[in-house]
């Protein structure tokens, strides 16, 4: 196949699947919690289409279900559903409760990084105010020495994980995932040698490593 016609982005994966799935995958309006393995399911219905690849589905899915209006729907919605928009299985409390945690982390975070840009633009107008005057002075031979010091400087908080221990994986252990750079809740569900599936907090199935498990 042309490889023109391939899917490039997250962006057109998603709107492949909507076009692919419009009763399942909704842009905006109307959207419902996915079922539990509907991954399995996609990837059955897309074999042998070379536009997308299941690597490029996946990520539109972790996309897709980490999205606010998503993470309402889980709270809102009493069944998950299947491609083609019929109700499946029930969604769990346990679910409905990570998804409301997961709300407020978001916002929270929005509301801080909304109520901290004015302070970072004046600081960084400022700054480039003490810029100028130290090109000035240098070009007349004054050593100009910075007013910054480091109790000036933002305390950065420690994010450390720890990585989840060989005797904790085990069936209906709570952890995170590592999914590219971020983190998501889950619970194991099976463990078959070096195989583990969990389901996210999103109600998404994911097959990992031990290596990419960390402490809740």
């Amino acid at each position: 196949m042309d490889s023109t016609n391939k899917l490039k982005d997250i962006k057109e994966v998603l709107n492949y699947l909507y076009t692919e799935f419009p009763a399942c995958f909704k842009e905006k309006d109307g959207i419902k919690p996915l079922k539990v393995g509907i991954f399995k399911d996609i990837a059955e219905r897309i074999d042998g289409d070379e536009r997308v690849s299941k690597t490029q589905v996946r990520q539109a899915l972790r996309k897709y279900t980490s999205n606010w209006r998503y993470l309402e729907s889980v709270t809102k919605n009493e069944f998950r559903i299947d491609l083609d928009g019929n109700d499946a299985e029930k969604v769990e409390e346990e679910h409905v409760e990570h998804a409301n945690k997961a709300l407020e982390e978001s916002r929270a975070k929005l509301a801080k990084r909304k109520k901290a840009a004015p302070r970072n633009a004046g600081e960084k107008k400022s700054y480039k105010k003490k810029g100028t005057f130290a090109d000035k002075n240098n070009a007349k031979g004054t050593k100009f020495t910075s007013s910054n010091t480091n109790k000036d400087k933002p305390v950065r908080r420690s994010n450390k994980v720890e990585a989840l221990p060989s005797g904790d994986i085990k069936v209906n252990a709570e952890v995170k995932v590592k999914l590219g750079q971020a983190l998501v809740k889950g619970t194991i569900t099976e463990v078959n040698k070096e195989d583990i599936h969990v389901v996210l907090v999103t109600g998404m199935q994911v097959k990992t490593k031990a290596e990419s498990l960390f402490i809740v």
